[in-house]
């Protein structure tokens, strides 16, 4: 039976829960076989008295005694059954199109994982490089200002959530638990087994590098491959049917079922598509810059007198600000006792993000302070749907310029933001972005109403965190890659709407936002062209 909302304080032991099982329950000791934690999250609206908060599978010697004594508790129930479920197997003569999956980020490697899981051997193509030698790029640019297009913080084996803070929650509704078959997945490749059951999983780039390969390494084992520097150039389409892939070095690949989880970077693969008819939109998303702050400046300002306490470890905050404008600025993608990094994947633009360890142990807590902006703030978006695209790259490149032209970012005091000048040196919080800052003023590549927005936010989060609005703290711009610009819009089959055989999957396509909504995503697509690949009736998948 599950037993939910047991909360204990901070500081208890293991007897201590015990303890509060039997009482929750009213039963003696000897009918307790065992339980397992099935999430542990906690309440900090109190510093001084946090409580820790469990939900819990209990095994007991007489559960229906139980469930019928505590008959109409709504934190009393069954355990539900979070077993993933296949919705179909390959025949013992498959096709002789092999699934294709172009990415392999969380989207593209579960789609794929599935795939192969159900027997359908799939074939998977990544533009960028395996992860490692991934890695050594992106350094190159972090150390050396040195960028390679094909192979960076947004291209190649894992994707963009490769360098992050590898948070694993999200908001999605999830009655399937495709989200636990992730979890499980993840935990077979190498993460800690923690992840299973606390509120706010999260495993840090070091740690995710390890688990990409071993995810790699069991679809191969299953009959997947994935081809490396394999960039789709040009799609095949025949009266509305997907009928091949014609790949940069020339080389076609006839298919009929191809899941496109190209992430939300993929700017030549949206043009192609667009050119090529297959229906896209534009949709809203959000810019701004990072922030940072001392992590012990949050810590203090979340936890109080527990600041510290290795159970509750670096804390992070979730921040939202309606201004008079009608416009909102929000945090996002928050990395306590992380980095800022580089992550643009164009020359000549910069880009900021959010990176963690899974320690979280840097000196400085950083997330994104960014602005909704909608298709009307694009201009042409009426008559170009990719008008999100050429948005994004005006604004990069004036921070390209701004910081220098030589990769650095530019970097404002937010009291010197605030007050409307340029700022000349660095305060007492220093910036975790490499290859380096230059300080000046970031309304230059920003545009003025998301300035205003910013700059009636950020006291306002001040009144919240004490500190946030602090004169030191540091601004880096710009972030502009918090979602993908387009949508490429799909039916209940999971197709695109004009274009049969294409499914449009994760972040680049509008479907997904973060490492476990994206790897959900890939689930579900992988469960549709399962489906069809084995004639099943179509039907919608929750």
């Amino acid at each position: 039976m599950r037993l939910t909302e047991l909360k204990l304080p901070l500081d208890h032991s293991a007897s201590d829960l015990r303890n509060a099982i039997l009482r929750r329950l009213g039963i003696a000791a000897d009918d307790l076989l065992g339980y397992t934690i099935f999430r542990r999250s906690h309440d900090a609206r109190k510093p001084a008295a946090i409580d820790l908060i469990y939900t819990l599978d209990i095994e007991l010697k007489d559960e229906a005694a139980a469930l019928k004594r505590l008959r109409g508790d709504r934190n009393v129930g069954k355990t539900p059954d979070t077993r993933y479920h296949f919705v179909a197997h390959s025949p013992q003569t498959p096709s002789a199109l092999r699934p294709v999956v172009i990415g392999t980020g969380p989207c593209g490697l579960f789609a794929g994982l599935i795939l192969a899981q159900m027997g359908f051997r799939p074939l998977i193509l990544e533009r960028g490089k395996a992860v490692r030698e991934r890695t050594q790029d992106t350094w190159g640019l972090w150390r050396k200002g040195q960028l390679d297009p094909e192979s960076n913080v947004q291209f190649g084996e894992g994707g963009a959530g490769t360098f992050s803070d590898g948070k694993l929650y999200s908001q999605i509704k999830d009655p399937q638990y495709r989200g636990r078959k992730v979890l499980t997945e993840f935990v077979k490749a190498g993460a800690p087994a923690e992840i299973l059951y606390l509120a706010k999983p999260h495993i840090g780039t070091f740690k995710l590098v390890t688990m990409v390969e071993n995810l790699r390494a069991e679809i191969e084992s299953l009959g997947g491959e994935i081809r490396f520097g394999s960039r789709g150039e040009d799609i095949d389409i025949e009266h509305d049917q997907v009928r091949g892939l014609r790949l940069a070095d020339g080389q076609y690949l006839a298919a009929s079922h191809i899941v496109l989880a190209v992430g939300h970077s993929a700017r030549d693969t949206f043009e192609m598509l667009h050119a090529r008819g297959v229906h896209v939109e534009a949709k809203p998303f959000s810019i701004g810059v990072r922030i940072e702050h001392p992590q012990s400046l949050i810590d203090r300002a979340r936890f109080g007198r527990n600041a510290g306490n290795p159970l509750l470890g670096a804390a992070d905050y979730k921040l939202v600000h309606h201004c008079r404008s009608g416009r909102s600025a929000y945090s996002f993608c928050m990395c306590p006792g992380g980095t800022v990094v580089a992550a643009t994947s164009e020359a000549g633009r910069v880009v900021t993000n959010g990176m963690s360890q899974y320690s979280r142990n840097e000196r400085n807590a950083n997330s994104a302070i960014v602005v909704g902006v909608t298709p009307a703030d694009y201009p042409g978006s009426d008559a170009n749907p990719l008008a999100g695209i050429a948005f994004q790259r005006h604004w990069e490149s004036l921070a390209f310029e701004a910081g220098g032209g030589d990769y650095k970012a530019p970097a404002q005091r937010v009291g010197d933001f605030l007050a409307g000048r340029a700022s000349t040196e660095l305060g007492s919080v220093l910036p975790s972005y490499t290859p380096g800052v230059r300080m000046t003023d970031l309304s230059l590549c920003l545009p003025d109403y998301v300035v205003a927005a910013l700059r009636e936010s950020l006291p306002a989060f001040g009144r919240e965190i004490a500190g946030f609005a602090m004169d030191d703290a540091l601004l880096t711009g710009v972030e502009t890659r918090t979602s993908s610009p387009i949508r490429i819009t799909r039916n209940e089959e999971f197709q695109s709407l004009n274009t049969r055989g294409l499914f449009p999957a994760g972040e680049g396509a509008g479907y997904a936002g973060g490492i476990l909504s994206a790897a959900v995503d890939g689930i579900k697509v992988a469960e549709a062209v399962a489906l069809s690949l084995t004639a099943v009736a179509p039907r919608k998948v929750s």
